[in-house]
């Protein structure tokens, strides 16, 4: 045996050492085993997953690796679509709306089944699917248990399972290992001589098991569409004992009588990312030497190195209140404090925990050099996830990828920016296919193989602003690292998305605007005057806001970058006609449409013309107030309720515009507790599971990584035209709030941000200079600011805004 055992007494020592902070706040607890998923422990390296059910009698850890992916590349642009586009153009601007929706669902989607309605699992489109299931089946199922207890440590990335039968303590232990990349089970129990049960791997279909050596080892190949071959895949399950006997047979392992054990398992596949049109390296190599490698890690050194990893991560930011709530909820389990928070019991330490809870399900979903985080991060138990567990960009990617650089997580990003590049290099012949036009875009729907064309339904699928909405996310790093290199390299990227929409704007006949044609305002519908009810539309308000946030991206780098100077002033002529925000007469809300149509559902999950307010910033209380009485006046009217990411966006909204008590609110709305299930519904249902995992329902991680940045909004913001640090913009009221600190905020102009509040009142600032940016602060005119050595800093105050210069790489200290 290759694996150095230690005792349970060194690991215990180990882990104790690693709490980092209040329990309530870093510790997601559970009462009793999972029975779905949603209230099982997800752990995560970016690229592999696993979810701990904390069964006794018969354990279940759903596996994952992010590239389990049916489906293939194709190319699903209708060649017969480009000479209908000026027909249904003339047919929009002639307010024939409907018969250019018809049109365009003749003629204008995508070439086949595109999605398979979101069941594209065999299709060519394809699904995110499970990599199976790893089960442990104890000996002793009859005696009684006692003392259950299971917990997810958010400061270390590792469940934790135990139990008492017949007087024996068992613990079962479990993370997956970025350092190891693998996924490690240790199991260990108070009397030597305890540990008997059979374990294996299980997959429902496309499955070959075998044994080799001892490891058990399942491989298959995925539905690739149209009776092609898909992705293979391969995983391999060691089980090292410490002490009694292991057998094999039927490839299953049964250890019998043994002192504690390790169980390991690895995965690959031969998908390429992002260069998918290749295939990679056969699966079963890779995943062997991985496996040999981390059974020379005594289990010791493996927890030391993977809490070092995650670490390194999840210590950047970390927010806490000054509430004496803890006490009363730190061994409650987390769906009880849930409930109880409905009831209007305080428990501020609930906001800090999904705040910790967002960034860890980020660390744990993407990493620098793999997949972005889909729809379900990288959890999925499904074969046929729901919407394919895919790519959606009318919100649902970008959503995840909110938190990423204001809760100091910058370099998890990286995956939505390799996600980009690959978008516009197969989303150029979508936009010379269907639009006859240079650059490149992408519609609503997104896999790993490419996917740019419109939807199979022209009630949804033509929204063409998807590709720009991604591209936004290269311009947000940028504005806030000032990593001239990185916008340097993607510059073309931005620049592609800018030349579509330069090229396939038209002039609308009433203002002589500048709009798109055809598309539509995600997934919503409009009522005619003769009660028609209709999707496809020009120049809905969300694609105008996207066109100024893209093409107003390009003008800044292109200065920044001293490059394409007459580029630069082409897209000022375009800026200056875009089709503006308008206040609709009918409602006096930010107006959804070019036309001032009536609503169908006044009440639709998707708030796309708030776009503006957030995630962009043209629309601010201090700038616009007009237009962000008209946006509060939309949110009224849209209501708290809708589907889990929906209420996650209300969150930062109403941060945005500055009504903290309303972002709680929809915070609460957000955490109602939610039941177990995995039917897709669009007006019931919404809210938490037990561990936390956001409900659409069903499952999506959006509305946590959503709802995590609009905590950040709550109390730090840097958006507007001159990106003033705002600091508690959007505190709610709340006695529980009065009080706390936060640690590492990231604000634009690669500023660091830690500061402390005492009665709702900052009371000191501390500020890293990562670029050597002018800093300017709302602070009061007391404020004194100090560098490191503590030397009073010379600034400006003015209107309210405390103005200083910076050294990179200095830090600040301003006191109240």
């Amino acid at each position: 045996m290759n694996c150095k055992l230690y005792s349970t007494l060194q690991t215990v020592c180990l882990l104790g050492a690693l709490t980092l902070s209040a329990q309530s706040d870093v510790t997601v607890r559970f009462s009793e085993p999972a029975t779905h998923f949603t209230a099982s422990a997800p752990l995560g390296n970016g690229r592999l997953g696993a979810m701990v059910f904390g069964n006794t009698n018969r354990e279940r850890i759903v596996l994952n690796e992010i590239s389990m992916w049916s489906g293939g590349v194709q190319d699903a642009d209708s060649k017969a679509a480009a000479p209908y586009l000026p027909k249904i153009q003339q047919l929009l601007l002639q307010g024939k709306n409907i018969e250019a929706q018809q049109m365009l669902q003749q003629y204008f989607i995508c070439q086949g089944p595109g999605s398979g309605s979101g069941n594209g699992a065999n299709v060519k489109f394809g699904c995110y699917q499970t990599l199976g299931d790893l089960f442990i089946q104890w000996k002793d199922t009859v005696s009684a248990t006692r003392n259950y207890q299971r917990q997810l440590k958010l400061d270390s990335a590792i469940s934790t399972v135990s139990w008492e039968k017949n007087g024996v303590t068992y613990k079962e232990e479990v993370l997956v290992s970025a350092p190891q990349q693998v996924t490690v089970v240790r199991l260990v129990a108070s009397k030597p001589g305890s540990l008997s049960f059979t374990t294996g791997l299980y997959r429902r279909e496309r499955a070959a098991m075998s044994t080799s050596n001892g490891d058990v080892i399942m491989r298959g190949t995925l539905n690739g569409g149209n009776n092609d071959e898909g992705v293979k895949y391969a995983a391999v399950l060691k089980v090292l004992p410490k002490g009694g006997t292991k057998t094999t047979r039927n490839n299953q392992v049964t250890v019998n009588g043994a002192d504690e054990c390790l169980l390991m398992i690895g995965a690959h596949t031969d998908l390429n990312w992002p260069d998918v049109e290749k295939r990679g390296a056969e699966p079963l190599p890779a995943t062997i030497s991985d496996i040999t490698k981390a059974a020379t890690v005594a289990w010791p050194a493996m927890v030391k190195a993977h809490v070092k990893d995650y670490s390194s991560f999840f210590n950047r930011c970390q927010l806490s209140f000054t509430d004496n709530s803890n006490d009363a909820v730190k061994d409650l389990a987390t769906i009880d404090r849930l409930q109880r928070l409905q009831t209007g019991e305080k428990d501020a330490s609930l906001v800090s925990l999904y705040f910790n809870f967002g960034r860890y399900l980020l660390i744990s979903s993407s990493r620098k050099g793999g997949m972005p985080a889909n729809l379900q991060g990288l959890w999925a138990e499904e074969y046929q996830t729901p919407w394919n567990g895919d790519y959606h960009l009318d919100i649902n990617v970008e959503m995840n990828y909110w938190p990423a650089e204001v809760t100091n997580l910058s370099d998890c990003h990286q995956p939505m920016f390799a996600l980009a590049k690959q978008m516009s290099k197969f989303g150029k012949h979508t936009a010379r296919t269907y639009y006859n036009a240079d650059g490149w875009m992408a519609h609503v729907i997104y896999n790993p193989w490419g996917f740019t064309s419109p939807g199979e339904g022209a009630d949804w699928g033509s929204a063409l602003t998807g590709g720009a909405w991604v591209a936004s996310h290269l311009w947000k790093h940028y504005q806030y690292t000032n990593d001239k290199q990185f916008l340097k390299e993607v510059y073309p990227v931005l620049k592609g998305a800018a030349t579509f929409f330069k090229e396939i704007l038209i002039t609308e006949p009433s203002h002589q605007w500048l709009v798109t044609a055809p598309s539509n305002s995600p997934e919503n519908s409009y009522v005619l005057p003769d009660g028609k009810v209709g999707s496809t539309c020009m120049g809905p308000t969300m694609d105008m806001q996207i066109c100024r946030d893209l093409l107003g991206a390009n003008l800044e780098a292109a200065r920044i970058l001293q490059t394409d100077k007459s580029w630069a002033d082409s897209l000022k002529v375009v800026l200056s006609k875009l089709a503006p925000n308008q206040i609709s007469p009918s409602t006096g809300g930010v107006q959804e449409w070019l036309v001032d149509y009536k609503e169908a559902d006044p009440h639709h999950r998707h708030v796309s013309p708030l776009y503006g307010l957030y995630p962009y910033d043209e629309i601010t209380p201090w700038d616009t107030p007009e237009m962000a009485a008209a946006a509060q006046t939309t949110l009224t009217r849209r209501g708290d309720g809708g589907t889990g990411w929906s209420r996650a966006w209300k969150v930062a909204f109403w941060a945005r515009l500055g009504d903290g008590n309303h972002a709680y609110k929809m915070l609460k709305e957000l955490w109602v507790p939610a039941a177990a299930g995995s039917e897709i519904r669009m007006s019931s249902g919404a809210g938490t599971y037990a561990n936390l995992f956001c409900a659409h329902p069903p499952f999506q991680i959006d509305g946590n990584l959503g709802a995590t940045a609009g905590i950040a909004e709550m109390l730090l913001q840097s958006h507007g035209k001159e990106n003033i640090i705002r600091l508690l913009p959007a505190l709610p009221d709340g006695e529980q709030f009065a009080a706390g600190h936060i640690k590492g905020l990231r604000a634009v102009n690669d500023f660091a941000v830690d500061f402390s509040w005492k009665n709702k009142t900052v009371a000191e600032v501390s500020i890293l200079s990562g670029s050597g940016q002018p800093c300017k602060l709302v602070l009061p005119e007391t404020a004194i600011v100090k560098d490191a050595a503590g030397v009073v800093v010379p600034h400006q105050y003015k209107n309210g805004v405390l103005r200083f210069n910076t050294k990179k790489g200095m830090r600040y200290k301003i006191t109240v």
